[in-house]
């Protein structure tokens, strides 16, 4: 016997920054200045992450590449390390990405990848509620998600040791 089940996932697609909370607006275009100091020398393509944590702090992290491949990490992850291991006690409210080529201003659709899904189903998982989870989007719409575990519906997580 076969059971087919159907997988369902909610986000909204916002037309403009403008259609955005306050804070949800300052974590994207904080986000997008990271990509300003993104190391990405090979590929050429700048990835900024931002964030908002619950004492109201923000963050900024950056796509770092090496000639060594792989021993580069994502926007995503560096951020998420480095406040995880600065900022231990406080929870994720918002996190944003961009990302956008060297040598032009318009950003380009930004969509983490497996790894950074992971890591990010784990820090909501550890934090014990949800994260809004913004993307730009390539024609100035953002796609915003209530949650990081919808990118990453069937995560690996403690329960799966």
């Amino acid at each position: 016997m076969i059971e087919q089940v159907q997988l369902n996932i909610t986000y909204d697609v916002v037309s403009s920054e403008e259609g955005l909370t306050a804070q949800e607006r300052q974590v994207l275009q904080l986000a997008q200045k990271a990509t300003y100091k993104a190391y990405a020398p090979y590929s050429n393509f700048m990835v900024g992450a931002a964030l908002l944590l619950s004492d109201g702090s923000t963050h900024q992290g950056t796509n770092q590449e090496n000639a060594a491949y792989p021993s580069g990490l994502c926007a995503e992850r560096t951020l998420l390390f480095g406040v995880g291991s600065n900022f231990p006690d406080q929870q994720i409210e918002i996190l944003a990405v961009t990302a956008r080529r060297r040598h032009e201003s318009h950003y380009l659709s930004a969509c983490p990848c497996g790894a950074c899904r992971q890591v990010m189903a784990e820090y909501q998982n550890r934090q014990g509620k949800p994260f809004t989870l913004l993307m730009q989007s390539e024609d100035g719409k953002v796609v915003r998600f209530s949650t990081a575990l919808d990118l990453l519906p069937f995560s690996f997580s403690k329960e799966s040791l």
